[in-house]
């Protein structure tokens, strides 16, 4: 079973740069997800002042230009995971959030073809 793994962000922290050990930590954990046939694909999010809204209502298309200034909650960065069950995305996850440090995951399955 497919699942979105996704932390979440808040632009209006001054976030430091990640230091040199985080991203060979990194690395070697995202390789052993591949390697594993767990991690299916994996990125960042660019700040929303990046991003464009659509909207469709009434027929009809509008196309807003970020940031927004309504969102509470922004996804940071994401992960989509193929894990047997919830036991073990959990699990992955909770090794993630152990290598990058305090912060918020969101597990969700997802729907589709396998």
């Amino acid at each position: 079973m497919r699942f979105l793994c996704y932390t979440l962000g808040d632009e209006s922290l001054d976030t430091p740069p990640p230091r040199p050990e985080l991203f060979e930590e990194m690395d070697a954990f995202v390789k052993e997800g591949f390697d594993a046939g767990v991690l299916v694909a994996t990125g960042g999010m660019a700040p929303t002042a990046m991003g464009k809204k659509l909207t469709y209502k009434d027929g009809k298309f509008t196309v807003t230009d970020g940031p927004f200034a309504e969102a509470k909650e922004i996804i940071g960065g994401w992960a989509l995971m193929d894990c047997k069950d919830m036991d073990e995305v959990l699990g992955w996850t909770k090794r993630f959030l152990t290598i990058v440090g305090e912060g918020e995951a969101r597990v969700r399955p997802v729907f589709g073809p396998e």
